[in-house]
């Protein structure tokens, strides 16, 4: 299980592909505010609550400066079946291997229903202009953490 993320800490560089198989890398955001956020699985319940959350905030959170970017470690295919199904706005990244999800202490052990198991603890972290973590969030809920993260970025 990798280490947690602490403000101040530099983000993890990554390139993994897109819904559409093309590949985004953290260095494209060079000089932008980002949010990179992770969840366990397209087309569930929780996760899709989330990012049509992020993607019905996603001008307010642009015109703040932040890009968003959701992880998981769903196919590319998926993750395209995923936006369209939903009319995602968000970019998401697929990360199949899970580095990019372990680098961000963003997948470990778990327990649910009293059983442990190893898979992606929901996860946000902000990153700043300059490429180190601003917010590192694990553990978050998938309703009403949109709002949460506006609010203490003073959005």
């Amino acid at each position: 299980m990798s280490a947690r993320l602490t403000p101040g800490d530099e983000a993890p560089a990554f390139t993994l592909p897109d819904a559409d198989g093309n590949e985004v890398s953290l260095a494209d955001h060079k000089g932008r505010k980002v949010i990179v956020y992770f969840y366990p699985a397209a087309l569930t319940p929780g996760c899709t609550k989330q990012a049509c959350d992020f993607t019905d905030n996603l001008d307010l959170l642009a015109g703040a400066g932040y890009d968003v970017i959701g992880i998981s470690p769903d196919k590319p295919e998926k993750l395209a079946k995923f936006r369209e199904q939903e009319s995602l706005k968000v970019t998401l990244l697929a990360d199949p291997d899970k580095k990019v999800l372990d680098a961000y202490g963003a997948y470990g052990e778990k327990k649910n229903y009293g059983r442990t198991y190893m898979g992606v603890i929901r996860s946000t972290i902000v990153v700043d202009e300059q490429g180190r973590v601003e917010h590192a969030l694990y553990n978050v809920r998938a309703t009403g953490h949109v709002a949460k993260i506006i609010k203490d970025l003073g959005i």
